[in-house]
């Protein structure tokens, strides 16, 4: 399991990730909605946003995607998160159900195309994502 950032960006995503590239170093991935095998769930509209991106090298990872709820509002302090992932099925749902208890729950934990993803608020207010392969 690995313990990175996540941020989001009001529609900046691909620009942000471009730069500190260009000032960190590292490779940078990056997955419009348009290009995923989720762009169905989308509007067409919102095609051209970032769904998910990471800079990554030896000593730093980042990952980053636009903020992709048109229905909740972005909002400045809630666009970072502690991202759990790499971990195992069972590690990944043992560690979201230990955190969810007094949680607001964003995303349910849940198999997609992409694998097992989930996210929650914790009862301090400190953001969370996870990530994992499926079983």
């Amino acid at each position: 399991m690995h313990l990175s950032t996540y941020l989001l960006f009001e529609g900046s995503c691909k620009q942000a990730m471009e730069h500190y590239g260009s000032i960190l170093g590292g490779e940078l991935n990056m997955t419009l909605v348009g290009e995923s095998p989720m762009k169905d769930m989308f509007p067409e509209s919102m095609h051209h946003k970032v769904l998910n991106s990471m800079l990554k090298s030896e000593n730093l990872e980042i990952s980053a995607s636009d903020w992709l709820r048109p229905s909740e509002k972005f909002v400045q302090g809630n666009n970072l998160s502690l991202y759990i992932s790499g971990g195992t099925f069972e590690e990944t749902k043992q560690i979201y159900s230990q955190l969810v208890d007094g949680a607001n729950v964003t995303d349910v934990l849940a198999e997609h195309p992409f694998g097992l993803y989930g996210a929650l608020q914790d009862r301090f207010g400190v953001c969370w994502k996870f990530h994992s392969a499926m079983k």
